[in-house]
């Protein structure tokens, strides 16, 4: 039966019923209600809630929870998580899969509650500590979708021993909408988690900890990139988009088809691994690719242009960006359509 909920809470409430034995975190605008929801809830049913002195001080609790081999997570905005990255990168050394939520600020520095969606992209699939290292970052667009994928996140990051990141925005969580939850699912306790005794866990890095940590990557480039593709069977334009700019880019797309224009969305569900397998699936009709984005400066763009001219057989088409701090509506996207297709709009060099 489907509820009404606030997306954050909604979050939290799935990461409840997927399992979740530990939560710590620290207030901080637009996601402080998971924090809220899960100081109730987590008492409630007998499991542990934390409110920690510092965001420092939340992701190495939960890397000490997540040792012992249980569902653990936090949850920040993107200041919070910058502060978080000494112990993220050690998360990914030790290969420990805990669950992080980052409901996206806008702009840098302290930000904004509200505008941007993608501000962290760069940071959040690059990895912002030291070293080499990549949490799988998956992006929803709805609040059922944020529910769907928050569910299932635990599945994917200890199937990989990999850490794992729901990265969704100040929009959604503080949006309602129409919800179905999942129903309560076990989670026992991973074997290689500490128990007290005296036995071997393997938590740090090895001789061979490079050629793990390759095979641990190349598999999960391989098995766990998502995408949704949008009324793009006979498209000519290709719109690439993430997230609540995404609803909007279908709106546009369904007014332009309307029009007689042969337009289609591709949406990522996966930020990383990026869905290079969704371009690869693209039509042969398909002439230009429009990165429409919610950022300062363009960042998905960067992952659009290394798939379309490195990796898929796309290196000759012609690559569009169109980036705003804020959402913007469904009419200035087809405004910028019309200004490209007349060749007004330079492609990205």
């Amino acid at each position: 039966m489907k509820e009404l909920w606030k997306g954050n809470e909604a979050i939290a409430e799935a990461a409840v019923r997927a399992g979740c034995k530990l939560y710590v975190g620290y207030p901080i605008t637009p996601q402080t209600e998971i924090v809220e929801y899960m100081s109730a809830r987590m008492p409630e049913l007998g499991r542990k809630f934390i409110q920690s002195e510092s965001e420092i001080i939340s992701i190495n609790t939960v890397i000490g929870g997540a040792m012992t081999g249980y569902r653990c997570m936090t949850s920040s905005s993107g200041v919070g998580i910058s502060l978080m990255q000494e112990g993220l990168t050690d998360a990914f050394a030790k290969s420990i899969p805990l669950l992080l939520v980052n409901v996206n600020r806008c702009s840098c520095g302290m930000g904004g509650d509200f505008g941007g969606s993608t501000d962290d992209y760069l940071r959040d699939t690059r990895g912002g500590g030291n070293g080499d290292y990549h949490f799988i970052v998956m992006v929803p667009s709805t609040i059922q979708e944020a529910v769907d994928l928050t569910y299932c996140a635990w599945d994917i990051a200890e199937k990989y021993r990999n850490p794992i990141e729901i990265m969704t925005e100040g929009r959604l969580g503080q949006m309602m909408e129409c919800v179905e939850m999942p129903e309560f699912k076990e989670s026992p306790k991973q074997e290689w988690g500490f128990d007290g005794t005296t036995k071997f866990m393997d938590f740090g890095p090895m001789r061979d900890h490079d050629a793990k940590y390759k095979a641990r990557m190349d598999a999960i480039r391989e098995h766990e990139q998502r995408w949704e593709e949008y009324r793009t069977e006979d498209a000519e334009t290709v719109i690439v988009a993430l997230g609540m700019c995404s609803r909007v880019c279908k709106g546009a797309v369904n007014i332009l088809r309307e029009q007689g224009e042969q337009v289609g969305l591709l949406r990522p569900i996966t930020a990383w691994p990026f869905p290079v397998k969704g371009f690869e699936a693209l039509p042969e009709t398909v002439k230009r690719i429009i990165v429409m984005e919610v950022d300062n400066d363009g960042q998905v763009i960067e992952d659009v242009l290394i798939t379309t001219k490195k990796l898929t057989r796309f290196q000759n088409m012609p690559i569009y960006n169109l980036y705003k701090p804020h959402l913007y509506p469904a009419d200035e996207m087809i405004d910028y359509y019309r200004k490209v297709i007349s060749e007004e709009e330079k492609e990205v060099s």
